[in-house]
């Protein structure tokens, strides 16, 4: 099934929407939240489904048409957003660029930093920041959100806390990012609201390409009209979603709404092109001496999104502007 949020005070409205994105059915009357159908999901989710399926059947008349401009992200909020580097493509083309080696502990150790989850962007809203200088960039992503996860479980069994799946646009201000990792506490600033997709999936939605806690298709970004990349979610991801749940639970439980992202998707075939600007302009950096592209501009647009075999859209669009932020 898949579900999303109107837009509605800081939690949204539940809704319930139609395979093919056509229609969506609040159902706040029910459960208010995404996050409340979470807290108590064996309860809630079949029968979430059987309103999914009579939607998809078309024995629903009173749903609406489906506007992603009214849908926040799948939980506006939330009380665990931690992003993890499953490709390790992206890291080492990051330390190469400077000259670095890649520790071997990364093959078994993944890096992941906890991020900012009380104010997620809406899936279409504008990215503001205040200063072109900050080094704008997008970075596409696949995410997974859990019911309760035990502390120390391990990755098979992380594996059935997985209940949905959604696609990321983490925004990274580069200019920010190396002077807080030179604190040595992590980011902060580098790091401001994310953005998901409008609508948010239960894995058997994807059927045969959700092997071993993988996303299999294309995630394919756009910036400015023009395709930017489309790398495999399932090719070169050294760890699955389980595997970055289960490092996140080593010392602490994650309560239900916990998200855990993928990192930036990366494969090592180039022709694949992109899912940020900071990949590109490393491999300009080794190639070439510097980089060339440049970050976003206030104006420019990018557009993140997953098709399925047919060529439908699986989770909605993130298409956000970046505009210039002038306080509150």
């Amino acid at each position: 099934m898949k579900l999303a949020s109107l837009r509605h005070g800081r939690d949204g409205r539940l809704c319930v929407v139609s395979r093919d994105l056509t229609r969506m059915l609040p159902v706040d009357n029910l459960l208010p939240t995404l996050q409340m159908a979470l807290d108590s999901w064996a309860i809630s989710a079949p029968k979430l489904q059987q309103i999914s399926d009579a939607l998809n059947k078309g024995e629903i008349g009173n749903a609406i048409a489906y506007d992603p401009d009214k849908l926040a992200s799948p939980l506006p909020r939330a009380y665990q957003w931690c992003d993890g580097s499953a490709y390790l493509n992206h890291v080492e083309l990051v330390r190469k660029a400077r000259g670095a080696q890649m520790p071997p502990e990364f093959l078994h150790d993944p890096l992941m930093y906890q991020g900012g989850s009380d104010d997620f962007l809406p899936p279409t809203a504008d990215i503001p920041v205040a200063d072109e200088a900050y080094g704008i960039d997008m970075e596409g992503e696949v995410a997974a959100i859990t019911d309760d996860v035990p502390m120390g479980i391990s990755a098979k069994d992380a594996a059935g806390h997985i209940k949905l799946l959604m696609l990321v646009n983490d925004v990274s201000l580069r200019g920010l990012i190396p002077n807080e990792l030179a604190k040595g506490f992590g980011f902060f600033h580098g790091k401001p609201s994310t953005a998901f997709s409008p609508v948010a999936v239960t894995p058997d939605e994807l059927g045969p390409d959700w092997r071993d806690s993988k996303v299999c298709r294309p995630l394919v970004t756009h910036l400015n009209g023009k395709k930017f990349g489309e790398p495999d979610a399932g090719t070169d991801m050294q760890f699955s979603l389980a595997d970055l749940i289960a490092h996140a639970a080593k010392t602490r439980n994650l309560r239900a709404g916990c998200i855990v992202g993928s990192g930036t998707v990366s494969n090592r075939d180039a022709s694949k092109g992109f899912s940020c600007l900071a990949e590109i302009r490393m491999i300009e950096t080794i190639n070439e001496g510097k980089p060339k592209t440049p970050f976003m501009k206030f104006g420019d647009r990018v557009r993140i999104e997953m098709f399925d075999r047919d060529g439908k859209s699986i989770f909605g669009a993130i298409d956000q502007k970046v505009v210039k932020y002038t306080g509150p």
